[in-house]
């Protein structure tokens, strides 16, 4: 049992990404343990069996292994800014609804997208194009302001940018000459941010007897 929650994590997964950026932004205190995934660590896969990250590990030996819900559990011990929109409960159900349709249907497209090759039954195009439908919507949210909700940050801007960042990164000449002007700065905006660079700075891979090292 450890005195505070561990996080094994692998900042390059945008899985991992967003539950990193929510645990900063709340400022809870958790241990990082950023792994390599072709090694994982034993430790970890003790914890969770599925052997993907993140994996948090909580100092009541609870198991939190879905990233969403481990953004939801920072985001349960502080969230200042209102990222879950309990001011505003009206919007909780489509803030849900369109966070799920990225993990989800989007998700799929992406995956398919960016590694077209083991999916011979279509081209890329293809997989790019239904995409797309995700990004035009996107794009239609964002004329109304600067995030995906309004004019503040919430959880759905911040669940959902790690992977339209893999989705633009497949081919970003082509992202870049998209309509998806909107979309574009909103990504851009995330890209330079204080938050994303803080997560995404580089730490050396964990190993059993490390130091502990804290992600905040």
């Amino acid at each position: 049992m450890t005195s505070v929650p561990v996080l094994y994590s692998f900042r390059r997964c945008p899985y991992a990404m967003r539950a990193r950026m929510a645990i900063v932004y709340s400022g809870v205190e958790v241990e990082l343990r950023e792994i390599v995934l072709k090694n994982k660590p034993q430790e970890m896969l003790n914890a969770s069996p599925k052997g993907t990250v993140p994996v948090l590990i909580l100092p009541t030996d609870t198991v939190i292994d879905e990233s969403l819900d481990v953004m939801k559990w920072a985001l349960s011990k502080n969230d200042p800014d209102d990222w879950v929109m309990q001011a505003s409960p009206e919007y909780s159900s489509s803030l849900n609804t369109l966070i799920q349709k990225n993990d989800h249907e989007f998700k799929g497209y992406l995956d398919r997208y960016k590694y077209a090759d083991r999916y011979p039954e279509h081209p890329i195009e293809y997989y790019r194009a239904q995409g797309e439908v995700f990004l035009s919507e996107l794009e239609s949210r964002l004329q109304s302001g600067l995030y995906l909700f309004g004019d503040e940050l919430t959880l759905a801007d911040v669940a959902i940018m790690p992977f339209i960042r893999q989705f633009a990164h497949v081919d970003i000449d082509w992202f870049r000459q998209t309509p998806y002007k909107k979309l574009q700065s909103w990504l851009d905006g995330f890209l330079q941010s204080t938050l994303f660079n803080r997560v995404m700075k580089k730490s050396p891979s964990w190993v059993a007897g490390d130091k502990p090292f804290s992600l905040i």
